[in-house]
């Protein structure tokens, strides 16, 4: 969780003009038009969950994606989202409260589509085409990257740790990556499948990312729909990868994630 959290929060910066900082009219005419709406997030800032509980209430899509519970925990939640902080915070996201309106802004069904810890750790070590649970081929995860690009992930994850990390140990990390991307991308098909959509995905700007996130696995798998990809920076700064849309916010005061590595 720390590590993500670390890649969510370290992704090289791309200065931008001003821009919005909640959607208007015409950026609900676009998201309103998707059959998959992907709104990233810095998992820690609450201006970018007051965003996505706006686009989830007005979208009033019937299903919601999110990378942060499983679908055990899914259940659950549904059940009793008032209740259910003290699982939220024991499996170490940031503070339910700014997550609750997210999960209560419509009627949507609830999927999780996050990879379970035990899972993480064994992809890490076998790679991803040892653990997906779904079609290699399909996915594309029946081969590794193209050069170019595991070299810029590998980049980006010695970034992200630091660079306190040896770069051998990325790859693993990229592994799991692949792995929840490619999770995020099939639950959200299934969740197609089951509601007829539209969906939401409520996840972090690295899954977001046009390039290489889900929206690369959907556009393989289902080149017919129509994905929106929202993207939300802070102080200016939004995360590469490309997006449709891009919000930004205030970043939030946090200590030094390097601290602890140094």
């Amino acid at each position: 969780m720390k590590a993500l959290l670390l890649v969510a929060l370290f992704l090289i910066p791309v200065p931008l003009a001003a821009m919005d900082t909640v959607p208007g009219a015409q950026d609900m005419a676009l998201i309103s038009e998707a059959d998959v709406v992907i709104v990233g997030e810095t998992h820690d800032n609450p201006a970018h969950h007051a965003v996505q509980a706006q686009i989830v209430a007005a979208l009033a899509a019937p299903a919601l994606v999110v990378e942060m519970l499983t679908q055990d925990e899914a259940t659950d939640l549904a059940a009793d989202p008032q209740s259910y902080a003290a699982a939220w915070e024991d499996a170490g996201w940031p503070d339910y409260e700014m997550y609750r309106p997210i999960f209560t802004a419509s009627d949507a069904r609830i999927f999780g589509a996050a990879v379970p810890r035990e899972v993480a750790r064994a992809t890490y070590t076998d790679g991803v085409a040892a653990h997906f649970d779904g079609d290699l081929a399909a996915f594309g995860l029946d081969h590794p990257l193209p050069d170019d690009e595991q070299a810029l992930r590998l980049d980006l994850q010695f970034a992200a740790h630091c660079e306190t990390m040896p770069r051998d140990m990325m790859g693993g990390m990229i592994e799991v990556q692949r792995l929840r991307d490619a999770t995020l991308a099939k639950v959200t098909l299934g969740a197609i499948d089951a509601t007829g959509g539209p969906v939401v995905i409520i996840t972090g700007n690295g899954h977001a990312r046009s390039d290489w996130g889900v929206p690369a696995y959907l556009r393989r798998l289902r080149p017919d729909l129509k994905v929106v990809t929202i993207g939300q920076a802070e102080d200016g700064q939004a995360p590469e990868g490309g997006f449709d849309l891009l919000y930004d916010a205030p970043s939030v005061e946090r200590p030094d994630p390097c601290a602890s590595l140094k």
